[in-house]
């Protein structure tokens, strides 16, 4: 008899939970760093979760490099910008058939997007300002919703990529900073300006993961941040796909924001407060944190089985030929049909 997890009768979340369960709580924490490796013993596959498709999947060779998303929301036409994305994720899956035909599980291959950047550009200073849609929260509300949903596809059971909104919140300013800065916001400034697009992504879109910022919100470290990644994400809004930090965000904690004393503080935060996945290497480091008595293996189940859950949902524990998506050739990769939209 097949194990739940192989079933594809089941639902994703129920696969999930068995699959966890069947794992060693060392064989846990290694699957929530962004190079997670291959368990072999449950079939499980190595996968590297950083991935970017911000205006094209660029970083992992030849692609259709469409106009930067400050270049794309001065079209104010949600219409083209989620053909743009659908073209996006259409080159994503055929450069991920291609490289897992060659075994290559390696950063840029994946199928878990960190786009779209729904941060409001306010400070003309912040060097990444061309990543965002502008400083008008509607705007970037009309046209993160049609990129998430133009990445993630319409099939009823599968992702055809999972988008991510970023950088949760109130991000933006002087790069310099970004590791130690404090963003100190009024309630009505956090829900009329910062806060619209990552809802507005989550409630209609549908988005399947959300990045935490380096910065501090009023205090809390963004990626361990109660309040934005449990009270506000989860409980208000009620998000159900995964969380990660941005990159190497976590040892801010300790050597930047100066909240936490040590690396398993600071890792605990992060967990306890709803960040599952870690882009950078300290969650490598969850069992100690779990033997001083920082975090529970629920914790951890919780994380894991939120990522497993994402990572079914697009497909990578069924049969090939059950995923739609997998029909999709390397040649839609660079095609003649999406130059033409791009120009």
């Amino acid at each position: 008899m097949q194990p739940v997890y192989l079933d594809e009768s089941r639902d994703f979340a129920e696969r999930a939970r068995d699959l966890v369960s069947r794992m060693t709580l060392e064989e846990k924490v290694t699957q929530m760093v962004f190079t997670a490796p291959a368990i072999p013993r449950l079939g499980v596959p190595s996968y590297n979760w950083w991935n970017e498709a911000l205006h094209g999947v660029a970083r992992a060779g030849t692609a259709t490099v469409f106009p930067q998303a400050i270049g794309l929301a001065a079209t104010f036409d949600e219409e083209l910008v989620h053909r743009v994305a659908d073209a996006i994720s259409t080159e994503a899956r055929a450069k991920f058939h291609a490289a897992q035909e060659k075994g290559d599980h390696g950063i840029y291959k994946g199928l878990t997007f960190w786009s779209p950047n729904v941060n409001i550009f306010r400070d003309p200073r912040w060097g990444r300002g061309h990543e965002t849609y502008g400083e008008d929260p509607y705007l970037t509300s009309r046209l993160g919703v049609a990129f998430v949903k133009g990445l993630q596809g319409d099939d009823p059971r599968y992702l055809k990529t999972a988008a991510c909104a970023k950088h949760f919140a109130v991000h933006s300013g002087p790069e310099q900073g970004r590791h130690s800065f404090n963003a100190e916001v009024s309630q009505k400034d956090l829900y009329e300006t910062y806060l619209p697009a990552f809802e507005a992504c989550v409630r209609e879109a549908g988005v399947e993961a959300v990045m935490g910022a380096y910065n501090r919100t009023n205090g809390e470290p963004c990626c361990g941040s109660k309040t934005l990644l449990n009270d506000i994400l989860r409980e208000k809004w009620g998000f159900s796909g995964h969380v990660t930090s941005d990159c190497w965000a976590l040892r801010d904690f300790h050597e930047g924001h100066m909240v936490t004393h040590t690396m398993p503080e600071s890792i605990a935060m992060a967990l306890n407060s709803g960040c599952d996945l870690n882009c950078g290497n300290l969650y490598a480091n969850l069992l100690v944190a779990y033997q001083e008595g920082l975090v529970t293996e629920e914790a951890i189940d919780r994380a894991v089985i939120r990522l497993m859950i994402t990572r079914m949902k697009l497909g990578l524990f069924d049969k090939r030929e059950h995923v739609g998506y997998n029909k999709i050739p390397y040649e839609a990769n660079d095609c003649p049909e999406h130059r033409e939209l791009n120009l």
